[in-house]
């Protein structure tokens, strides 16, 4: 069913290719954004080091519980976003939005940020303050929150290039 825009062009299904992009970057942003928090909820290491049960859990760490919860949300807040946008109505939300989209992205690259300090501490240790390397006894484990770490990196993305496109769009 074709219907007229404000610019005097026709669009298909309610919004045309940029609703259709809106929705599939919405749809990938859920995606990552819930297999990061799967990934890393689900992170744990038990190594035996002189005769004692050293357990690596990601809950440990509250950069990686920031990582995880702001994913969560972040998942969340796609999946009710991309069903709004498939509907593809204008009304008092389409602003509303806009400001979250952005706050999304601000909270998951700060997310991404905090987990990769301490991501990068546990790799290779600060000798100056006497903290050592993790990462070469909990390799698994760090293996995963790199892991979820990309996978997060790659959903913020989606949602920096959702805003960029309605900026874009708005410009027009």
């Amino acid at each position: 069913m074709e219907n007229q825009n404000k610019d005097g062009g026709v669009a298909v299904s309610g919004g045309g290719h940029s609703s259709t992009v809106d929705v599939l970057l919405r749809v990938l942003a859920f995606v990552l954004s819930l297999t990061a928090a799967i990934v890393l909820g689900l992170d744990k290491q038990t190594k035996v080091i002189s005769d004692k049960s050293i357990v690596a859990k990601w809950h440990y760490l509250s950069a990686f519980v920031y990582l995880l919860v702001a994913n969560a949300v972040a998942s969340s807040y796609a999946a009710l976003s991309a069903i709004i946008s498939l509907r593809g109505k204008k009304g008092w939300w389409v602003p509303f939005i806009a400001i979250l989209d952005l706050l999304t992205v601000a909270v998951l690259f700060s997310a991404d940020g905090a987990a990769a300090a301490i991501g990068l501490m546990a790799y290779k240790g600060n000798s100056h303050v006497g903290w050592t390397k993790v990462c070469n006894v909990f390799r698994r484990f760090c293996g995963q929150v790199v892991a979820a770490a990309v996978l997060s990196v790659l959903g913020t993305v989606m949602f920096l290039l959702i805003v960029v496109l309605a900026l874009l769009k708005r410009s027009k």
